[in-house]
């Protein structure tokens, strides 16, 4: 893994060093004390699965400590909110969908009201997350299930939740694991981007990342870690151009060097609060130390001190995304990568 060495090599030599403990106010100066260094060379001592065990831990503490406040980053109240937002969700951001539900659940607050939606009405409101028609097929049909085959509750077991339309792994563990308390992981595209950067996998099938995934970390962890890796790469480590200067975690990272290093260039490329911007949620949660989001139609972000009215309707002469999709024939595939546009 570079000049230093595998993981459990340098832990070996120096068993109590510790990178840089920072928060995600001055994250982006943490990472210009790391020491850069190259991509794993070719002939280096393949790690082992003990170092990398040990390695993939180190991440997931070092992120905990980095964000304190994660959280998942759809605005909802109760299952059913956050099982439709997840089916939402999919091929656009949760911050497009936080900014749609509001109008929706106003008008469809029980999964018994959305199975008797006009399907036309619902696909306006649903329009601004892109692939509606496909999408309020799904919501139409799994609000169904759930008044016809389970008491219009939204089922805790993974087994019953991926028997929904629109419904698989991905969604159920999202429900399973933010409003019922039962460990999951999230592996979404910046999941698993981050886990192949970090070589805890080389796996691409979203079920083998999150078998291979489960096996370094405690069950109890499952959640929290899938929230941790979908912040640090909707924030730093981005598809495109990773703010690797500006990363805390560089110095345990065998992908350093993918994306910009110099430290003032890095960061500039750090998104939502990490980069003084506004966050996904209309809503966020206490201790969140970002702004809120706006809502669908408003020309500027709300004051960070004030508080945004989540009940009020969202805009209906708003314009449209014109980047976010409109085709409604593609399926509301519920392995689509949620915040797939992120």
């Amino acid at each position: 893994m570079g000049e230093q060495g595998s993981a459990e090599a340098t832990e070996t030599a120096n068993p109590h060093k510790t990178i840089k403990r920072t928060k995600a106010a001055n994250a982006a100066g943490a990472a210009a004390t790391a020491a850069p260094r190259p991509r794993e060379a070719s002939g280096a001592r393949p790690e082992s699965r003990l170092a990398l065990v040990r390695r993939a831990r180190r991440i997931n503490r070092e992120l905990a400590e980095l964000y304190p406040y994660a959280h998942p980053e759809l605005d909802f109240e109760n299952p059913f909110q956050l099982l439709v937002a997840t089916v939402l969700s999919a091929q656009t951001t949760d911050l497009r969908v936080n900014q749609t539900t509001p109008a929706l659940f106003a008008a469809y607050p029980t999964p018994e009201d959305m199975a008797a939606a006009d399907p036309e009405a619902l696909e306006q409101l649903i329009r601004p997350t892109g692939f509606f028609r496909a999408k309020a097929k799904s919501l139409l049909g799994l609000s169904a299930a759930l008044r016809d085959r389970f008491g219009g509750e939204v089922p805790g077991r993974l087994d019953d939740l991926v028997t929904l339309p629109g419904v698989g792994r991905k969604t159920a563990n999202v429900v399973l694991g933010n409003a019922f308390g039962v460990p999951g992981l999230t592996v979404d595209t910046h999941f698993g981007r981050l886990v192949r950067r970090w070589k805890w996998t080389a796996q691409e099938d979203p079920e083998k990342v999150e078998a291979e995934i489960a096996a370094l970390f405690p069950k109890s962890e499952w959640t929290m870690l899938s929230h941790r890796i979908i912040f640090h790469g909707r924030r730093v480590c981005h598809a495109r151009k990773p703010a690797c200067g500006a990363c805390p975690i560089a110095p345990l990272c065998p992908s350093y060097g993918e994306g910009e290093t110099d430290p003032d260039k890095a960061k500039k490329l750090l998104k939502y609060e990490m980069g003084g911007q506004p966050g996904q949620r209309l809503r966020p949660p206490a201790g969140y130390p970002g702004r809120a989001a706006a809502p669908l139609g408003a020309t500027a972000p709300p004051d960070a001190t004030a508080p945004v009215d989540a009940t009020a309707p969202v805009d209906a002469t708003a314009p449209v995304d014109a980047t976010a999709p409109a085709d409604a024939t593609a399926p509301a595939d519920a392995t689509a990568p949620l915040g797939a546009a992120e």
